[in-house]
């Protein structure tokens, strides 16, 4: 029996480490067989590397290893200090790889397959060869019976089912293939095999499944099946990318560039959602104080459309209309249905699988007039960093990060919170206080669109939304100017001074 199989079995811990119950002298076989430094050490923990890789589980890996999960979450830890870096991340129920890990993940896919031939050659019975392509193609004919579409039927694991080379010859056979529905069935085998034999799309494969969905090429369950396959495993880095490229194309967005946009604001919010949208104006004084500030958004119940109505911001129907929106107003809000209809299509399967898909993650980053920097708010905790990692392979190196309930960068200065940022490429968290707060004014018999249009014009005052109109501006602006945090004071000085300015500001615009 292995010396790691003594340690006491622990549960799944997301950063690696073992639980506090585990004593000295439980784990001091893995310590003393496994030093990091030493060459059959770091091969135990390639192999054990690459098998959390295919499982994206502690306890499934350590199934697959004859390993206690303790054991498994000790060298999962050793990794990480490796490599200087955290490898797999929780997201829901799976460990999602970061761009380093996946960067390995087919140089170990290949040392531990290398590693089962060299041990099956000497096995006996060993060395069974794939059957010549010729051959097979002499047993092929027409089915006897054609199955009826959504046919169940019985599947039996059989003595000569394909190996994992077998698999990868078959689906790179598919590269070139005319037929869009067959090249996007290849990916969905990619992302949808037994464990084992899957793993995720590549920034490439992605974009490439998402450019065939997006033309209206792809079969409608094939898009649910890849959807929800990917969403299922946990999207990476590298899957989103390529999805927000070939989202970008589809629009053409490549020339987008010329329009000078400082800002990019994405607004995806829940239609459940009954929060008022203070953070539109925000947006408008991040504008008034002459930078160009693009919003766009999904439908969301109409709400986001009837505040940059009520307010004055342009709205643009397609990417030609925001350039001239943008030069006149310094301000433009994008539906989503305007210029990347199919996205929206999407984006409306939400009732169909009652959960989110990819899409709503790539929206977020899609930038539709290329803007300098990028300001997000991102509901779920894990998917932060994601986002930002993201970014950094999609070429954005300025972004702040707001850890929003909603999917909108508007801060809540009540709160304590962690925003992530990326100032020139480099990654920097930002941590701020919670503020008390104030108790807000009652509206008065007013509607809610009412109550928000008096606290703009200064009709009603309302501290509490003051705060979070001022505090979200303040971080639009330390985003476009790639500010340091310690700035964030002067900027919040900044913003209280545009807000107090803001109908000066308006009535020297409408004598223009």
């Amino acid at each position: 029996m292995a010396a790691d199989q003594f340690v006491s079995a622990g549960t799944d811990m997301p950063d690696g480490r073992l639980k506090a119950s585990d004593t000295k002298a439980q784990r001091r076989p893995i310590e003393a067989t496994h030093p990091a430094s030493s060459y059959l050490g770091k091969l135990r923990l390639l192999v054990a590397l690459d098998c959390l890789l295919v499982e994206g589980s502690v306890t499934r890996a350590a199934q697959r290893l004859a390993l206690s999960p303790a054991a498994v979450s000790r060298l999962l830890g050793q990794a990480r200090e490796l490599y200087g870096d955290p490898l797999l991340k929780r997201s829901g129920r799976r460990l999602v790889p970061t761009p380093r890990a996946e960067s390995l993940r087919k140089r170990l896919r290949a040392l531990a397959a290398e590693t089962e031939r060299v041990m099956d050659r000497d096995m006996p019975g060993a060395g069974r060869e794939e059957p010549d392509p010729a051959v097979l193609e002499s047993w092929q004919r027409e089915p006897m019976v054609q199955a009826p579409p959504l046919a169940m039927r019985p599947a039996f694991l059989l003595d000569d089912e394909p190996g994992p080379e077998a698999l990868a010859r078959q689906l790179a056979g598919i590269e070139n293939d005319g037929d869009p529905r067959r090249r996007l069935a290849k990916y969905i085998a990619v992302v949808g095999r037994k464990s084992g034999n899957s793993r995720p799309l590549t920034l490439t494969e992605s974009q490439d499944a998402f450019a065939t969905i997006l033309q209206g090429d792809a079969d409608p369950m094939q898009v649910g099946a890849l959807l929800r396959l990917i969403s299922y495993r946990g999207e990476t880095a590298a899957e989103l990318a390529g999805l927000v490229r070939a989202a970008r194309d589809s629009f053409h967005a490549s020339g987008a560039a010329k329009t000078g946009a400082d800002l990019d604001w994405p607004a995806y919010p829940s239609p459940r959602s009954l929060r008022t949208p203070w953070f539109v104006q925000s947006a408008l004084l991040v504008a008034d104080a002459g930078h160009r500030v693009v919003m766009h958004g999904s439908h969301a119940g109409g709400k986001l459309e009837r505040a940059v109505e009520a307010i004055g911001i342009p709205v643009a129907l397609s990417t030609a209309q925001a350039r001239v929106a943008l030069s006149q107003k310094n301000i433009v809000y994008m539906p989503l249905a305007g210029f990347g209809a199919r996205l929206q299509g999407l984006m409306s399967l939400y009732p169909l699988f009652e959960s989110r898909s990819s899409i709503n993650s790539a929206v977020h980053l899609l930038n539709p007039l290329a803007a300098r920097t990028m300001l997000l708010g991102v509901s779920q905790p894990a998917y932060r960093e994601l986002h930002r990692d993201t970014a950094l392979l999609l070429g954005h190196g300025d972004l702040s990060i707001v850890a929003s309930s909603r999917d909108v960068a508007e801060c809540n200065p009540f709160r304590a919170m962690t925003m992530h940022r990326l100032v020139e490429g480099r990654p920097v968290d930002l941590m701020t206080a919670a503020q008390s707060e104030p108790v807000s004014q009652g509206i008065g018999g007013l509607t809610s669109l009412e109550y928000w249009m008096a606290v703009w014009s200064g009709a009603a005052r309302d501290a509490r939304a003051t705060e979070i109109i001022v505090l979200s501006a303040a971080l639009a602006l330390m985003t476009i100017n790639k500010a340091a945090n310690e700035e964030l004071t002067s900027y919040r000085e900044l913003a209280v001074e545009l807000w107090e300015r803001r109908h000066k500001r308006a009535c020297s615009h409408q004598s223009r």
